[in-house]
C-alpha cells in the first residue's frame, strides 16, 4: 500500500507524479527544482537562491508526510554544473545537520525548465 503526499507549500506536480510517496515506513519524493510554490514560477538564475529554494520545497514536503529532511537516508542532485558542488556542500548544511544521508551528485545536459538543480530524496518516516 502507497500513499500520496501533496502540499501547497511546495511546487504542484505538472505531471503523472506524485510530490511524495510514502510505502513501507519512508518517504519517496519527487526531483524538486527551485520553483516558487505560491506563484508557480521559477527563481531567477542564481545557483545559491535556486539551491535553497529546492531544499525548502523537500521540507515542506517532508513535514506534510510527518517527517523532517533530517530524517533523509538518501538524496540525489544533479547540477548543471558540478562547479557549484562546495555551494551545494554550504547550503545543504543549513538544511540537514549530522549525521548527514548518504548522497550522489552528477552534472546532467538539462534540467526541466531549465533549473540549475534539482533533488530528490528518501526519507525515513519518523
Amino acid at each position: 500500500m502507497k500513499n500520496t503526499i501533496n502540499t501547497e507549500k511546495a511546487p504542484a506536480a505538472i505531471g503523472t507524479y506524485s510530490q511524495g510517496v510514502i510505502h513501507n515506513n519512508t518517504l519517496f519524493t519527487s526531483g524538486q527544482i527551485p520553483m516558487d510554490p505560491e506563484t508557480g514560477e521559477m527563481l531567477p538564475e542564481d545557483f545559491a537562491q535556486q539551491t535553497h529554494q529546492v531544499f525548502k520545497n523537500l521540507v515542506a514536503i517532508a513535514e506534510a508526510a510527518g517527517t523532517t529532511l533530517q530524517q533523509a537516508i538518501k538524496l540525489n542532485v544533479f547540477l548543471q554544473d558540478l562547479e557549484n558542488f562546495a555551494t551545494l556542500n554550504e547550503i545543504m548544511g543549513q538544511y540537514i545537520q549530522e549525521p548527514y544521508p548518504a548522497r550522489a551528485a552528477v552534472q546532467v545536459a538539462r534540467l526541466p525548465k531549465d533549473a540549475m538543480v534539482e533533488i530528490d530524496a528518501i526519507i525515513a518516516m519518523e
